[in-house]
């Protein structure tokens, strides 16, 4: 198995978190790395003369460019990897970026922010926003200048459960990746006081949060008992609940580490067996500071 990591040319920032991150999942993992960068495809109809010749020459040397950028950076965040780089051509970065985990048969397939976002966070970027909903394969994507140590591997993955059979496929799935790479797992139901727990004309928010977290936590403790008699657990197993008045202040209320990934899983709206995010999901993935990666 390998960890696929799209590495567009000339964006370096972009790139070298994905890179990052790529080498924490694959060392965690202990598996190679296989970084790709998709140049565009020749034209459709083959133009006569000089144009065809040179924007295959350009496209080319675009490939060879961004093959020895990620050379270079893999030799400095994965050095104890087996790794190696490659150009391919597409006129869908995403179509392509998949076409060639196929290939390779990668277990997951890594991309870095975009951007126009917040440092420290997820920026989805198009390409990013395609994957997220149609990947058949789990799909990675670093913060926003995201580095990571140069020997990095995943402590604790956080689950995100709602409570739903999509979501308790999706930690049954975390609980399997903890045991593989030996990280703990941590399980965390998230609420936005006053949207998505309940209507603000409500009264008496302390009950209905207490109800709430009450509720969460029965959902959780059923969802981690039946996947402990299937074997599949770590050793090491938090529940949580956090909450806020949004998003971003639900994710900051729970303590988190550098060597910490978030785990989300699709919605149940989603075709069988391919990535698709539902509002929520997206609103928490963007939230995040830390890694993430969405299960299908």
């Amino acid at each position: 198995m390998t960890v696929l990591v799209g590495f567009p040319p000339r964006t370096r920032g972009t790139g070298r978190s994905a890179l990052a991150y790529g080498a924490m999942l694959a060392r965690s993992a202990g598996v190679a790395l296989h970084a790709v960068s998709v140049v565009p495809a020749p034209w459709p109809t083959p133009l006569s003369g000089g144009p065809d010749r040179d924007h295959a020459s350009w496209a080319r040397e675009l490939g060879e460019q961004a093959v020895a950028e990620a050379v270079a950076a893999l030799a400095e965040v994965a050095p104890d990897l087996v790794t190696d780089a490659v150009a391919v051509p597409g006129r869908s970065v995403p179509q392509a970026l998949l076409t060639e985990a196929q290939r390779v048969d990668a277990s997951v397939v890594t991309v870095g922010s975009g951007d126009d976002g917040g440092w420290g966070r997820v920026v989805v970027s198009s390409a990013a926003d395609r994957l997220l909903h149609s990947s058949p394969l789990p799909v990675a994507v670093a913060p926003r200048g995201f580095r990571g140590a140069a020997d990095a591997r995943v402590g604790r993955v956080t689950c995100a459960f709602r409570g739903d059979q999509a979501s308790e496929a999706a930690l049954e799935r975390a609980a399997m990746m903890c045991v593989r790479i030996g990280a703990a797992l941590r399980v965390v139901t998230f609420g936005v006081e006053g949207r998505t727990m309940y209507p603000p004309e409500v009264r008496g928010e302390s009950d209905v949060l207490a109800a709430f977290v009450d509720q969460a936590g029965t959902a959780q403790a059923a969802a981690l008992e039946r996947i402990r008699d299937a074997g599949g657990l770590p050793d090491s197993v938090e529940s949580r609940t956090a909450t806020g008045r949004d998003w971003t202040q639900a994710l900051t209320a729970l303590p988190w580490a550098d060597d910490d990934v978030l785990a989300v899983g699709s919605s149940p709206a989603g075709v069988v067996s391919r990535v698709f995010l539902g509002s929520n999901a997206t609103k928490i993935l963007r939230s995040s500071p830390v890694p993430v990666v969405v299960v299908p």
